[in-house]
């Protein structure tokens, strides 16, 4: 039987990508509402890793099984790191991206650096607690491009070998997200460090 993990998100487009994720490799990753959990905590901390932590830790608290949650965020240079984990409550919903942009209207790209962050908090069915932490690199762009992904995915300008592209995350496909993104980066290193401490995950 594969092992199943509870995503402790209400994030549609993270549930996604988690699932998407971790399926590849062999794990069956339950939503809030496929666990029967009605609960949202409170992301109180001051760091991703603190909320991931809280989140992970509420969900436990009411199911007593495999738990994994996930906080991520925006860090700009310029701006000294905001939004930082205030990421999701930086604006009302659907200007976030444009307060970016226009806190940054007059910054030169050389200038615009940024990056991504993940951190995952994962709690075993005995209660052990391991954090992940994933970064993408790259820089903030002057428009909105590209039709996929969410949040702040259309002004994310992805580095490749280090040099950024002028690609954002949203003109990328799914696949190709997963594979360069920060919450994919926390996930595999999550999926490869439970494989190697059970053996096989096909085991549980």
């Amino acid at each position: 039987m594969k092992k199943q993990i509870i995503a402790a998100t209400n994030n549609k487009g993270k549930l996604a990508e988690i699932k998407k994720i971790l399926e590849l490799h062999g794990f069956t990753v339950l939503s809030l509402a496929q666990a029967g959990i009605d609960a949202d905590p409170e992301e109180t901390g001051t760091t991703f890793e603190e909320n991931a932590r809280i989140k992970a830790r509420e969900i436990y608290r009411i199911a007593k099984k495999p738990v994994i949650a996930d906080d991520s965020g925006l860090e700009v240079d310029y701006l000294n790191g905001e939004p930082g984990v205030y990421s999701a409550r930086y604006a009302e919903p659907g200007k976030r991206r444009e307060k970016v942009l226009e806190k940054l209207k007059d910054v030169p790209y050389e200038k615009r650096t940024a990056r991504f962050v993940c951190c995952i908090c994962y709690i075993d069915e005995k209660g052990n607690e391991k954090v992940f932490r994933g970064v993408c690199e790259g820089k903030i762009g002057f428009e909105n491009k590209g039709q996929n992904g969410f949040g702040y995915d259309p002004i994310f300008e992805v580095s490749i070998d280090g040099k950024p592209c002028g690609v954002t995350l949203a003109m990328l496909t799914e696949e190709e997200k997963n594979a360069i993104s920060h919450r994919g980066e926390a996930l595999r290193r999550l999926a490869e460090t439970i494989a190697v401490k059970e053996g096989n995950t096909e085991d549980v």
